[in-house]
């Protein structure tokens, strides 16, 4: 039987030798090859913190001693070690989740999966157990040294160092990366720290260290706690940082070496008061696919192969990131006032082409999302047009800023928000389902909703000729739609797609969901009920056209990829009230919920935003009399809305 078979929970490892430890990590690193390679998933992460889990748990006493991992990513193995080793589902609807999960496992704190969050939660929890009379339980913070650049991992850092009467272990997972390579002023001093001869001796030297000097070394240690120098620092001398911030400092000390973590962990637990242990870790350790990919270390994959890394399957469909990155391009090689800003995301948010071009041009903030809208509001001022790429989740995280920094001052600043919508896999905190009822409250805000590669092209042009309000332009994850021209554009820009007999039902199809709502078109057209389709582009503001056109149907239906509390229906409901048309509308679209990890296409089939179902609930009312539908007679010929009810109560 394998090391990590035997293992269901975390006190299984109390078992374990030392040896046998070393030996538990190749399994779990062979495991997580051969089952995320099937899956897909973050692979890189989690092969870099196999021995620091490892460490952690044996140490610590979880879930009695609650972990909080920052982001959730790099949770596999803590999945592991916690009776969870059947992978065969990750991230697929009723497996595993790709992060932390509550309902998986009381080892599960914090789910929330957005990064520099982690030292608020501990900073929480560990207040609470000091307060509750459970003072002699610990929490840990696993944070990387990517979410160092997010400005509220400094914020709880200041806060946590004004009580220091609780068990607080916070570990800098430093790998040198967060997506990519992590940048900025943190990262500079971290990579002095990684590359200082004083770290690479210990790192050479530990093993021998720590079994000579072992029990010596945490009495020393204890005995110069009320200094301001950790052990450890005292080969290194770069404490003084956090030092500064009254929090001791122990590191930095190899990641992958099992006897120095777990010690240094045993002096961390024993400290009395909030401490950092600052870990080095290679991200993709001890998969040479991994460390040989230099855009991410495999950060997150599809199917791969698990001998060369290469791709089961590729594609060949355009992607709407790619088609965003190649139309950007283009539009800079017109325009020098055009600027990329991205928080931490080069790659996957489509920007890195554009940066390959014009390097001077593009401003990579870290893990910053506040700082980077509240910054672009800054360029603008200064007479450029920045282009923020971020994905539609973390726009979440930059409210405030687009309110107040950017639309405030009428600032000419374009949002493209990438993974919009239902993004399947990666569940609930990465889904980016909000971004329309949440900006839209956000005046003189436009907001664009391609339905197609050619629609996106437009309408990124059409943003960045804006130079006094914030646009908006988002795509879903994946391939791009087909192409789906309009029979005719009308004269404010909304797009008709298609006239199918009589005026009865008016369907506008938001951006992606026009092909549902074409294809709902034509199952309606077989049951003899006529509708019109119309793509707005621009769902926000309102067309005029759309106004037109609903006054002369008898029932319009929006169907959109984000919550229906808010989203564009509820706009469009209210601007027909305000112009005094009557007409009835549903609005489609997905509840206000935390939605699971599952495909699209099952999250969407959830929702009943499927073309059979749409067409059949129109039908349905039509059938059940609840609308007045214009078989062969015309549109004037028909009572309103208003008098048909009247004249039903009557």
């Amino acid at each position: 039987m394998s090391l990590l078979s035997s293992i269901s929970g975390p006190r299984d490892l109390d078992a374990l030798s030392q040896e046998q430890l070393v030996e538990l990590a190749d399994e779990i690193r062979a495991f997580l090859i051969e089952n995320v390679s099937r899956t897909g998933g973050h692979l890189g992460p989690n092969l870099g913190v196999v021995e620091l889990t490892l460490a952690m748990h044996r140490v610590f006493d979880s879930p009695n001693d609650p972990m909080i991992f920052d982001t959730g990513h790099q949770s596999y193995v803590h999945k592991l070690l916690t009776g969870r080793q059947d992978f065969s589902g990750l991230r697929s609807r009723g497996g595993l989740a790709g992060y932390p999960q509550r309902s998986e496992s009381p080892h599960d704190v914090v789910e929330s999966s957005h990064a520099s969050s982690s030292l608020s939660w501990a900073d929480g929890v560990s207040r609470a157990l000091t307060r509750t009379g459970r003072k002699d339980r610990h929490v840990v913070a696993v944070v990387g040294d990517g979410s160092l650049t997010g400005g509220m991992t400094w914020e709880a850092l200041n806060n946590i160092s004004d009580d220091n009467d609780r068990n607080l272990v916070i570990i800098v997972n430093d790998n040198g990366r967060s997506y990519a390579p992590t940048i900025g002023g943190m990262a500079r001093y971290l990579n002095r720290v990684r590359t200082a001869d004083a770290y690479r001796n210990l790192h050479e030297g530990s093993d021998t260290l720590f079994r000579r000097l072992g029990p010596a070394a945490r009495a020393l240690y204890r005995g110069v706690r009320g200094g301001t120098h950790g052990f450890l620092s005292r080969f290194t001398n770069n404490a003084a940082l956090y030092s500064n911030l009254d929090i001791k400092y122990l590191g930095p000390v190899d990641g992958h070496d099992l006897p120095v973590l777990i010690e240094t962990l045993e002096l961390a637990k024993g400290f009395g008061a909030p401490v950092i242990v600052h870990a080095i870790t290679e991200k993709g350790r001890g998969y040479q696919p991994a460390l040989d990919d230099e855009a991410d270390q495999f950060h997150a994959v599809g199917r791969i192969d698990p001998i060369s890394g290469h791709p089961v399957s590729s594609s060949t469909s355009l992607a709407w990131t790619d088609a965003f990155a190649a139309e950007l391009l283009a539009i800079g090689e017109a325009r020098e006032d055009i600027i990329g800003i991205t928080a931490a995301m080069l790659r996957p948010t489509g920007l890195l082409p554009f940066a390959q071009r014009f390097p001077d041009r593009v401003y990579d903030v870290g893990i910053a999302e506040q700082h980077a809208v509240a910054s672009a509001a800054g360029l603008a001022f200064g007479g450029l047009h920045p282009v923020v790429a971020i994905y539609a989740t973390f726009m979440n995280r930059a409210f405030d800023q687009v309110m107040m920094d950017v639309a405030l001052h009428r600032a000419g600043v374009t949002f493209v928000l990438d993974r919009a919508g239902v993004t399947g896999p990666d569940g609930p905190s990465h889904h980016g389902i909000w971004d329309l009822a949440m900006l839209q409250l956000v005046p003189n805000i436009r907001i664009a909703v391609p339905r197609d590669g050619e629609r996106l092209r437009e309408e990124l042009r059409e943003a960045v000729a804006v130079d006094d309000a914030p646009t908006v332009l988002r795509f879903p994850k994946g391939a791009v739609s087909p192409d789906l021209p309009a029979i005719e554009r009308l004269r404010d820009g909304v797009d008709v797609l298609v006239r199918s007999g009589a005026s009865d039902v008016l369907i506008l199809g938001i951006g992606p969901m026009a092909h549902i709502a074409v294809d709902v078109a034509d199952r309606l057209r077989a049951q003899g009920i006529g509708a019109t389709v119309v793509d707005p582009r621009w769902v926000v503001p309102v067309q005029p056209s759309i106004v037109e056109l609903a006054a002369s149907h008898r029932l319009v239906i929006t169907i959109e990829d984000g919550i229906r509390v808010g989203g564009i229906g509820t706009r469009v409901r209210q601007v027909l009230r305000e112009a005094g048309v009557d007409t009835a509308v549903d609005e489609l679209g997905l509840p206000d919920a935390f939605i699971d990890h599952a495909t699209r296409e099952q999250i969407l089939e959830d929702a009943g935003l499927t073309p059979a179902k749409i067409a059949q609930d129109i039908v349905s009312q039509v059938l059940g009399t609840r609308i007045p539908v214009a078989r062969g007679a015309a549109s004037s010929e028909l009572p309103s809305i208003t008098e048909w009810a009247d004249e039903r109560r009557s």
